[in-house]
């Protein structure tokens, strides 16, 4: 058995489809920042699933949730773009 948040799969997946839209950086360190902040404003969604089964779960569930996910990607993309976490050479930002 396996305890997953599927909202997890859905939003990485909901990058892959929105970020071509928009220009900004496509590196894993920013897809991580939009996956995290946008996980943060949606709900988590955990299911208990064999292995496998999994992904047939997250097909049926993930029309309930697809504006909400759109949005909530789109607004973390915008908010990673102009506040990147790293410099034009990939050199991380310090924060206070």
């Amino acid at each position: 058995m396996q305890l997953k948040n599927y909202m997890e799969v859905i939003v990485k997946d909901a990058i892959e489809d929105i970020l071509p839209d928009i220009n900004m950086c496509r590196c894993e360190r920013c897809k991580l920042d939009i996956a995290a902040k946008a996980l943060n404003d949606l709900p988590a969604s955990y299911v208990v699933t064999q292995k496998g089964e999994i992904y047939s779960k997250i097909n049926k569930l993930r029309s309930q949730f697809e504006v909400d996910v759109i949005a909530a990607v789109t607004k973390a993309a915008i908010l990673i773009k102009r506040n990147p976490s790293h410099d034009e050479n990939g050199k991380e930002i310090e924060r206070d």
